[in-house]
């Protein structure tokens, strides 16, 4: 007689996770599972999933770091369950901290002396680093229009359509009017001279960009603070400056450090920085440093005590990883400035070996300047029959995440392609990706163009009728599936005979 044995499903001891039945039952998306499940299993599953992600080394749209050197990655683990605001608890994460706004605060040429200790701190990013920024130029500008007798509900911030959202974001949170200076056709950036012209007494401060997030342009601040200077000085006002340096501030000092745009110039009293993005650390950390004591008021430091010593704390949020913070300490001793200027410059080269490959194409209007963030954006000369969204779209079968947008207001009519190139964006990726976006126009000159594929896709068509007056002709769905099967056969067939090469 044959022996049996049913195993319980619950027993996966004997099973692979493709042969249990959790991979056979849909994931929960709204409610937490009733029954616990092994971690194998939601490991595997979970990891699936994960694969529909795009590949984050191709992902071109972002400026956020997506490799750092495996040493620093085991620093990353090793301090992942340290809470970073527990200050007394663990000092020497502290102190890290501390040294990394010394650090940044003497590379942005902080008016330090030798014993001095420099204003900032850490943040999860530009987005807080700006919000505390703006709050202390708020509140200096509110306690001196008390001190006058002045009103004190109307404030404003200066700053061009090109900024992040980050920045109207703060003036909708924080009720600062958005003073927004429009941008016009080949000029994407804020003009200065129009800029000074919108300050008024109410003004809590002007914000400048160094590395503009549409094509990576650096602003005029030396020209900004120039004609600032002279204004405060008819006026009476001190209108000040922030330099929002999230994407330039780690490039800056070491492309063109001849380039007057931090502390050196007089009005310049906060600068922002994303350590996740030229900083070379992974998402998750921000800096903003600040002139001196008396550009952060006392008044939003807060100090709290139930952590164990006195700790002061000028934050939007409390709890938060040391991870990140650890990881900013570890690039700036280990590459140190010989080694981020190394990185900057390989990325400027090699944002011009993709440059030069789409402009012998022919095909594009380059929209970024040589100076400034290592990005290129560009547009289609020609974009009649065919649209940058579609480029997109398209490159996106290769592996490449290329974004197109729109510019801002008075520039919305102009659409652009961004490829940014971070640290781990090699030479052989360049040339890949010229390769593969001239792939990608060879395939779209081949496909209908816009205006008849949308007739093809359309609800109508025009013809003649007997008396030659144009009448307009519906089309059933069964029409214009056959149209569009017809269209894609067509495609396939001639891809078939020249093998896919154009």
């Amino acid at each position: 007689m044959v022996l049996s044995h049913a195993v319980s499903e619950s027993d996966v001891s004997v099973h692979s996770t493709f042969a249990s039945r959790y991979v056979r039952t849909s994931l929960p998306r709204f409610k937490m599972p009733e029954n616990s499940i092994p971690k194998e299993a939601a490991y595997q599953i979970i990891n699936d999933e994960l694969m529909l992600d795009g590949n984050p080394r191709l992902n071109l749209a972002s400026f956020v770091t997506t490799w750092m050197e495996p040493e620093c990655d085991k620093l990353i683990m090793s301090s992942i369950n340290k809470n970073y605001v527990d200050m007394d608890e663990y000092p020497v994460t502290t102190e890290l901290q501390n040294r990394c706004v010394n650090m940044i605060a003497h590379l942005f040429n902080a008016p330090l002396g030798e014993t001095e200790t420099a204003v900032g701190v850490g943040t999860v990013g530009s987005s807080e680093a700006i919000m505390l920024a703006g709050l202390a130029f708020k509140r200096k500008w509110q306690n001196k229009r008390k001190a006058e007798g002045k009103p004190v509900d109307k404030p404003n911030i200066v700053t061009g359509a090109n900024v992040q959202v980050c920045w109207e974001k703060f003036a909708r949170y924080f009720e600062v009017e958005l003073k927004e200076v429009k941008l016009s056709e080949g000029y994407y950036v804020m003009d200065p001279e129009k800029a000074v012209e919108m300050v008024d007494e109410n003004t809590i401060c002007v914000a400048a960009i160094l590395g503009s997030t549409l094509n990576g342009e650096f602003e005029d601040v030396k020209l900004l603070n120039d004609l600032l200077v002279e204004k405060n000085k008819e006026t009476g006002w001190d209108t000040p400056i922030h330099v929002d340096a999230a994407s330039g501030g780690f490039i800056a000092p070491f492309l063109y450090p001849e380039l007057e745009w931090d502390f050196r110039l007089p009005l310049v009293k906060s600068i922002n920085v994303s350590g996740h993005k030229y900083g070379l650390v992974y998402a998750g950390i921000g800096w903003v440093i600040w002139r001196n004591k008396e550009d952060l008021p006392e008044e939003l430091i807060f100090h709290i005590n139930y952590l164990g010593a006195d700790q002061p704390t000028f934050t939007l949020n409390f709890s938060k990883g040391s991870s990140q913070v650890i990881a900013q300490y570890y690039q700036l001793i280990r590459l140190g400035y010989e080694g981020y200027r190394n990185v900057m410059e390989n990325c400027r080269e090699n944002m011009i070996v993709l440059r030069e490959g789409l402009e012998k194409t022919e095909r594009f209007n380059i929209v970024s300047k040589d100076e400034g963030v290592p990005l290129v954006a560009f547009s289609l000369k020609d974009n009649s029959s065919h649209t940058e969204f579609e480029v997109s779209d398209m490159l996106r079968r290769y592996g490449w995440i290329v974004p197109a947008y729109t510019m801002p207001p008075n520039a919305q009519h102009i659409t652009v392609l961004r490829v940014v190139i971070r640290e781990d964006f090699s030479r052989t990726l360049a040339e890949r990706l010229v390769i593969d976006i001239e792939k990608v126009m060879c395939e779209l000159d081949e496909l209908p163009s816009r205006v008849m594929h949308k007739i093809s896709l359309g609800e109508e068509k025009s013809e003649a009728n007997s008396d030659n007056l144009m009448v307009t002709v519906k089309k059933s769905d069964m029409d214009k599936q056959r149209e569009i099967i017809k269209g894609w056969k067509k495609f396939v067939s001639e891809r078939k005979r020249t093998n896919g090469i154009c």
